[in-house]
Parts: C-alpha cells; sequence; structure tokens
C-alpha cells in the first residue's frame, strides 16, 4: 500500500531528458537538444545527481536551450511556496515535507485520490498561476506567439513510491536537509502537515 510520494520538480532546464547521468523522459521534444544525443531514460528510483558524468556535455546542452534555465529568486520562491499551499488545498492533498531550492523544488506528498502524476501537474499548474498573478513568471517577457507564457518547469519529473512509515520519514528527513546541503537555511512553510504513523480504515500497517 502507498502511504506517500517523494517527489522531485524541476525548473526549466534544471535537468535534461538526455542528461548523461539519466533522466526520467522517454524522448528529447526539444529541436535544440537533439543533437546531444538520445534521452537517457532509466527507471532508477534513486537520486542521480551523484553519479559521474560528463559535466561539459551537460554544460553544452544547456547553452543550446531555446530559453535561459529558470534559477528562482528567493521572492519567487515564496511564491511558489504560496501556489503549492493553494494548489494542495484546493486539491485536499498532504503535504509533509517541501523544500524550495533555486532550480528544483522537494515535495512528500500524502496518498491522495488522484494519481500522482494528475496532483503534481495540478500542484505545478498552481505554483505558474500564482508567479503570473503576482509578474514574477521567469518567462514573462518571452511569450508564445498565442501570448501563453511557457511552463517554468520541465514537462516530466521524478517520482517515488513510499509504503512504509519509515520510507516516509527518511524521505521527509532528506527533503527537510536539502536546503542545507545547498548552503541555505532550514525551510518551514505552514502549509506542510505532520505525518501521522496510521493507515486507512482496514489497512494493515507496516512499521518495518
Amino acid at each position: 500500500m502507498i502511504l506517500a510520494y517523494h517527489v522531485t520538480l524541476s525548473a526549466y532546464g534544471f535537468w535534461l531528458p538526455n542528461d548523461p547521468r539519466g533522466s526520467w523522459s522517454s524522448q528529447v521534444r526539444s529541436q535544440e537538444l537533439r543533437s546531444f544525443g538520445p534521452a537517457t531514460k532509466t527507471s532508477d528510483r534513486h537520486s542521480l545527481a551523484g553519479r559521474k558524468h560528463n559535466v561539459l556535455a551537460r554544460q553544452s546542452a544547456k547553452a543550446a536551450l531555446r530559453r535561459k534555465p529558470v534559477v528562482f529568486t528567493g521572492r519567487q520562491a515564496l511564491v511558489v511556496a504560496s501556489g503549492l499551499a493553494a494548489g494542495a488545498e484546493a486539491a485536499g492533498c498532504s503535504i509533509y515535507a517541501c523544500a524550495i531550492l533555486p532550480q528544483h523544488v522537494h515535495l512528500v506528498i500524502g496518498r491522495h485520490r488522484y494519481d500522482i502524476e494528475q496532483l503534481i501537474n495540478l500542484l505545478k499548474g498552481a505554483a505558474t498561476r500564482q508567479l503570473t498573478a503576482e509578474g514574477l513568471h521567469p518567462f514573462a517577457d518571452l511569450p508564445y506567439a498565442s501570448g501563453r507564457l511557457p511552463s517554468p518547469w520541465a514537462r516530466c519529473c521524478w517520482r517515488k513510491y513510499l509504503r512504509y512509515p519509515a520510507e516516509v520519514r527518511h524521505a521527509i528527513t532528506y527533503v527537510q536537509q536539502n536546503p542545507l546541503k545547498d548552503g541555505k537555511r532550514p525551510q518551514r512553510w505552514r502549509f506542510v502537515k505532520t505525518f501521522e504513523d496510521r493507515a486507512p480504515a482496514g489497512q494493515p500497517l507496516n512499521r518495518d
């Protein structure tokens, strides 16, 4: 039984579909990136950030992007948090941990009636709308011909299914410590809820 999900939302340009360390994309849609190789889809569910790779190749691919990679400012991060809070409230989902970094967001999200992919799209959409409403969308000056703004988020995301309380607690600790690894202060968000080791009625609780 799935209790929660550990999700990483990448900002545009942070993790490319043909990243030499692997990616969660099955194809390279951007014409600019295709010359740097096919998608490097992997089924691994642990972090790939520490894998050895060709840094110059990765940087060259990023330089070829149509738009510069998104790097959220501190103010934009606060707006993203407001959007995530609004999205979580609208969906009725529980967020047990949240860390908003300049180029990606870590979340631990409780099991929900929506598929996790649907829930992720809802949360990303809520954050994007908040950025737009407050005039802080990273691509506000780069609209498409239709007037619509490009998404500040990568199309795909990383997610891991958490089936046991110990896994959920480990993921929560990982997310809480992530800003510290980046040299930033701990983050405490009002919309983050406390995880309780309780299974839904009629479901056994495995504490291993």
